[in-house]
């Protein structure tokens, strides 16, 4: 068996699709056979077993085997089936993780008292505003008007929106300063 097994494995070195076709099907329900035993799940078992016969097609120029072929491709998909778990436990901690973390995320929500005044006090901030600071940082805000559209509405420059935003945001940043230390304490002891 060895020497016929050896000849097939020639064969394919020199890219004798025949042969290799042999090979496939002498070998692929067995392969499959023990792979699901350790994979368990027979799909994925089929998947390993078809990912290491196109491996062998694509790299059978540097194929070296020195025990009997069956050996060497029931060691090769045991390999491959130990190395797919390996990928497996690493995706699901992964999703795990990520559920665990969506989750922690979603539940973390400020303290409405906290909410309402950091309300309160954006209103009170932009209340204070200067007047064309005030209406142009509430239509580029709440309206989501670009730049050049509050100018065109205005009647001003898209330059002079620009400065009156910077302005609006600077005093805005300046007022709510306490926040900001807040909102930075929270998320940093919460997550």
């Amino acid at each position: 068996m060895q020497i016929i097994d050896n000849q097939i494995l020639e064969a394919v070195r020199f890219g004798d699709e025949a042969a290799y076709e042999r090979l496939f099907r002498a070998f692929y329900p067995r392969l499959c056979g023990f792979a699901a035993t350790l994979v368990v799940d027979r799909e994925e078992a089929e998947e390993v077993v078809q990912t290491l016969f196109c491996r062998l097609w694509e790299q059978r120029d540097t194929l070296e085997v020195t025990t009997s072929v069956q050996a060497y491709l029931f060691r090769a998909v045991r390999n491959a089936s130990l190395n797919h778990l390996k990928k497996v436990k690493i995706r699901d901690a992964y999703k795990s993780h990520n559920l665990t973390t969506m989750k922690q995320n979603h539940e973390f929500q400020p303290d409405h008292a906290v909410h309402s005044e950091l309300r309160q006090a954006l209103e009170k901030a932009i209340a204070e505003l200067p007047e064309q600071c005030r209406i142009i940082f509430k239509m580029s805000r709440f309206e989501e008007l670009k730049y050049k559209e509050i100018a065109d509405k205005l009647g001003i420059s898209p330059k002079t929106v620009e400065n009156q935003m910077g302005k609006a945001l600077k005093v805005l940043r300046l007022q709510m300063v306490e926040f900001l230390s807040l909102t930075v304490f929270l998320f940093t002891h919460v997550c």
